[in-house]
């Protein structure tokens, strides 16, 4: 019986107001296996303790009030002076990256094995992690198009917190892929459908 075929382990990414997790959540339907790290992040918040108590004590207990992290509270110690910054992703990237070998480990076991297992990361190119991926793919759209979806979530400004990030044309130019998510949700899917199409007809080695 011939052996499985590796799944393609592929990073997604896109600036603000590009739909990324709208993305994500597009290829799931599609079939694949996929992990937001925001996500996990945000679990990391609600379930570890040593996480919460490393917070706490750095930055006092108004960053989780009633025992709960208030991730605005700690985005504004975070990024007020880039040291504190730093400190918080040496805490954060490590548990981070375990939850996505965990999760690759996991798809290469998957029965059956999914089209691609996708990856949700927003500084993708910025932290060097493509390199971790047999594929990336961003996600980009008209910048009317991004301004509208980041007004819509209460940011003033799509360049406002781009600061650390590529330009779009710079993710684009980088990645494997590129999808545009300027249209109707069924526009993005048949354009991921290629995408994963494509994955297929050339697997990773």
């Amino acid at each position: 019986m011939p052996s499985q075929a590796p799944v393609p382990f592929v990073g997604l990414t896109g600036g603000l107001g590009s739909g990324k997790s709208t993305a994500l959540a597009a290829l799931g339907r599609l079939g694949a296996m996929t992990l937001s790290t925001d996500a996990v992040v945000h679990d990391l918040y609600v379930d570890d303790a040593e996480l919460r108590e490393l917070v706490v004590a750095r930055w006092g207990d108004d960053v989780a009030p009633g025992g709960t992290v208030d991730r605005a509270q700690i985005a504004k110690h975070a990024f007020a002076d880039p040291s504190e910054r730093k400190w918080l992703e040496e805490q954060i990237w490590p548990r981070v990256a375990q939850a996505v070998i965990d999760f690759r480990a996991a798809s290469a076991t998957a029965d059956p094995p999914p089209p691609a297992a996708v990856v949700e990361t927003p500084l993708l190119f910025e932290a060097g992690m493509d390199k971790a991926y047999d594929a990336t793919i961003a996600v980009i759209a008209d910048e009317a198009v991004r301004a509208e979806r980041a007004a819509a979530r209460g940011h003033h400004s799509v360049d406002e917190r781009a600061a650390r990030q590529l330009t779009q044309q710079e993710k684009a130019d980088r990645a494997t892929y590129v999808v545009v998510n300027s249209g109707t949700v069924e526009d993005l899917e048949r354009e991921l459908s290629t995408v994963l199409g494509r994955l297929r007809s050339a697997p990773p080695a």
